[in-house]
């Protein structure tokens, strides 16, 4: 059953209010308000906003909407693909290609670029693009440069787009060099020389494929020609000379991209018997492994970070480590979670916590501010509360941590060594889906408010007391 809220949105949003559309967009995308995640119905109601936007524009006789960009960077977080033969699906599909042909290389343009590229070339999505081809037949683009092409015309186009991915900075890049990799051009013969080097183990073959540009080959052959996965055998035997033909192929394939050959090549280049031994050499192949993906690169990279933190030019020490260990622990590496353990504190139960009663009665506070008519401190001092009942944090923690820089990827940072000097930060990783909305409700409210509001910490502790007392003698009685 729809809540409240969520129902008082769509009735917003059926009356023209725009901003009620574009949450109900959200709702639909997130599944917020418990509502079914429908990105087919988030797309209705982001076209419908686009609409009034574009009206409110041209009456105005503007020539650029503030409001209509940051639209459009909403319908780039749509998953487009899974609207194909939605309503709205023309709309989304004209947006996109906007969006990606677009020159602005920020998070949002870059999303639907890769998603055009995604939905037209790649392999995986072949059915879909068969469906597109038909429905291309019936449908007219409003965008000039698109409205002339078939499927074919457009996955050129879509290429293009690919490589400005690879080579750009964006969240991006790797998947797009991983889709090259895959469309690497394959004719007959390295196809069938391939298959008798799977079917029959032919060496020749094998190698043969490498010469021709197959990466997967290289990366085989270069793996098979260093023998790193025979652990039981002596090293010693291992030749300079195969490690060096090795050392070759792995190179090509790394530059490739593929994160296996790199995490070979720093194995390769850490062997004694190695004429081109170099550690530094090696804990760079392990970095780069490690920064497209590679489980293992990443607890070494983290590991080796862990233990050089002293001589670290960081602010907060161990932050960086803790970064790559937990990647690798969301890998599956058995040895992360042990590593990760010992940089970053666990509290996944706020309820074993010595804020958790008054966090309680924070919340029903912020759920009723509107009846209370609490000030902005007091709200900003709810929120620390349930802040500190997530993560544990001492009372000088809650009433000092820089709220708006408490979260990053994978923990919370708490540092208040700006007010007292002499405590530590701490690492506090984050576990439960509970704690990340409290950290984005949190950020959210400080985000709008002003610096100086909260004042300085004897404020802060006078704000406190009148306000913990006032939730107990408030709420303790419901």
């Amino acid at each position: 059953m729809a809540s409240r809220e969520f129902l008082k949105i769509l009735s917003s949003a059926r009356l023209g209010d725009v901003s009620a559309q574009q949450r109900l967009a959200d709702a639909y995308l997130t599944g917020a308000f418990k509502t079914p995640i429908q990105p087919a119905n988030a797309l209705i109601w982001l076209e419908k906003a686009y609409l009034s936007f574009t009206n409110q524009t041209l009456e105005a006789g503007c020539s650029s909407n503030p409001e209509l960009d940051g639209l459009l960077h909403q319908i780039a977080t749509v998953p487009l693909a899974e609207t194909f033969n939605s309503p709205a699906f023309a709309f989304g599909w004209d947006a996109f290609w906007k969006l990606a042909l677009s020159d602005d290389e920020s998070d949002a343009y870059m999303s639907a670029k890769w998603q055009i590229v995604n939905l037209l070339i790649n392999p995986l999505n072949q059915e879909l693009q068969s469906q597109l081809a038909e429905w291309l037949k019936k449908h007219t683009s409003t965008s000039e440069k698109i409205a002339k092409l078939d499927l074919v015309g457009l996955q050129k186009l879509a290429k293009q787009c690919l490589s400005e991915i690879a080579e750009s900075n964006s969240a991006f890049a790797l998947k797009a060099k991983e889709l090259s990799i895959k469309l690497q051009p394959k004719n007959e013969a390295l196809t069938s020389l391939w298959k008798v080097w799977i079917e029959e183990q032919n060496e020749d073959a094998l190698i043969q494929t490498a010469e021709l540009g197959l990466t997967i080959a290289r990366l085989t052959l270069g793996l098979r020609l260093a023998q790193l996965d025979n652990r039981d055998e002596d090293p010693r035997i291992k030749s300079n000379a195969s490690l060096k033909k090795a050392a070759h192929w792995l190179e090509l394939a790394a530059k490739d991209g593929d994160r296996d050959a790199w995490y070979a090549l720093g194995e390769i280049y850490r062997r004694p018997q190695f004429s081109g031994y170099n550690a530094a050499e090696s804990d760079r192949c392990f970095d780069r492994a490690a920064d497209l993906g590679h489980a293992e690169a990443q607890l070494r990279k983290g590991a080796n970070l862990w233990r050089k933190r002293e001589k670290l030019d960081e602010k907060v020490r161990g932050l960086q480590a803790s970064y790559w260990v937990w990647q690798a622990h969301q890998q599956g590496v058995i040895e992360a979670k042990e590593l990760l353990s010992k940089i970053l504190e666990s509290c996944p139960e706020p309820k074993s916590n010595e804020w958790f009663e008054l966090a309680q009665y924070a919340e029903q506070a912020l759920n009723h501010h509107a009846e209370h008519k609490l000030d902005e401190d007091w709200l900003l001092l709810c929120y620390r509360i349930i802040i500190a009942n997530q993560f544990n944090f001492s009372k000088a923690e809650l009433l000092l941590c820089e709220v708006g820089q408490l979260q990053h990827e994978h923990c919370v940072v708490i540092d208040i060594r700006w007010e007292l000097p002499k405590i530590l930060p701490r690492l506090i990783q984050i576990e439960t889906i509970q704690q990340r909305r409290a950290l984005l409700a949190a950020g959210k409210a400080f985000a709008g408010s002003e610096i100086e509001l909260e004042g300085n910490l004897r404020q802060r502790c006078y704000r406190f007391d009148r306000v913990t007392n006032w939730l107990t003698t408030t709420f303790s009685k419901n």
